[in-house]
């Protein structure tokens, strides 16, 4: 707040030596927040969807709010990117991280500048004011893994997709299900160790048809990241094994219903990166005013949330089928 102080007494000092010079004429200048989020990865529909909702929500608020998207899922670009905008002084910093810890020393500088720094899937992440979550890890990862049981009758083997092994949602959610099915389906187990591949169409691709070439037994796949269950499912389909081996994750709609309604797809449970782009947006504004946020308050975007340490947890959960596809679909999702 003495970062932003200092900055409003600057604009004010500006505005009054300007107004002076006009005559006492021209308006005061408005303190406009700045509100910047940094995707995994830009161009993939899941992050232009929360591009969309950045956007609205920063018009909607009359705060300037958008998104950067790496050219690849490297931390090192994350990295440039929270330097970047730490040196053009925005007031906000979000970020849905490829590799938590390696951003921890920038986003540290960020907070030592006065910065509000908002994370998304990552809630181990420690130099920030708060992550959020549109649903919690145990609630995304047993949902899989129930439909993955009732889909196979827990009979052969099983893979794990996950953005990246460091990602620290993604092998939570994956966490929760591995767990889940261990405990209640003890006979299947997995084919292999979990694969960091579900933030590219074509390694999700080629890693399932390894699978399916290496196991016979193959019953099913989870993805537990946007690219990965539209890569496996491709996979299935080439080899002729849909409804054979179910293929269930987060996708992004428009991205997979033709597989869906194919039955390539079985279907899967997430939340909508377009209310996700727009809790940044409403968070941090609410943050930069410096208005508090307490365990169980009703927030706008995320609804009554249950705060654990920085985490907040909101239930915003989205089932993915053949019977709701098309209108999320439609929604721009």
């Amino acid at each position: 707040m003495k970062r932003r102080a200092f900055i409003l007494a600057t604009m004010l000092a500006g505005s009054m030596l300007a107004a002076s010079a006009l005559g006492g004429g021209a308006a005061l200048a408005a303190d406009k927040p700045t509100i910047a989020v940094v995707a995994k990865v830009g161009g993939i529909p899941w992050f232009n969807a929360m591009e969309k909702g950045i956007k609205e929500q920063g018009e909607a608020l009359g705060v300037e709010a958008y998104m950067i998207g790496p050219t690849s899922a490297d931390p090192a670009l994350q990295v440039r990117a929270v330097e970047d905008l730490i040196a053009r002084g925005v007031d906000v910093i979000g970020v849905v991280p490829n590799d938590a810890k390696v951003l921890e020393p920038v986003l540290k500088k960020a907070r030592d500048k006065g910065i509000v720094v908002l994370t998304h899937e990552s809630p181990d992440s420690e130099n920030i004011d708060f992550d959020f979550e549109m649903i919690s890890a145990q609630q995304l990862g047993e949902e899989h893994a129930k439909l993955l049981a009732k889909t196979t009758g827990c009979k052969g083997s099983y893979a794990v997709f996950v953005g990246g092994l460091s990602v620290p949602a993604h092998n939570a959610w994956a966490d929760a299900a591995v767990k889940w099915l261990s405990a209640n389906c003890p006979d299947m187990k997995q084919a292999a160790d979990r694969f960091g591949v579900a933030e590219s169409v074509d390694d999700s691709r080629d890693t399932a048809l390894d699978l399916i070439r290496a196991n016979p037994d193959l019953a099913g796949i989870m993805s537990f990241g946007s690219q990965g269950t539209v890569g496996a499912a491709r996979a299935v389909k080439e080899r002729g094994l849909g409804g054979k081996v179910a293929v269930m994750g987060l996708f992004s709609p428009g991205q997979g219903r033709r597989l869906v309604h194919e039955g390539v797809i079985t279907g899967g449970f997430q939340w909508s990166p377009l209310e996700a782009g727009k809790a940044f947006v409403a968070l941090g504004d609410k943050l930069v005013k410096g208005e508090k946020v307490e365990d169980g308050a009703d927030l706008p975007v995320l609804g009554p949330v249950k705060m654990e340490g920085k985490v907040l947890f909101a239930s915003k959960p989205l089932e993915l089928s053949k019977e709701t596809v098309d209108g999320l679909a439609e929604l721009g999702l």
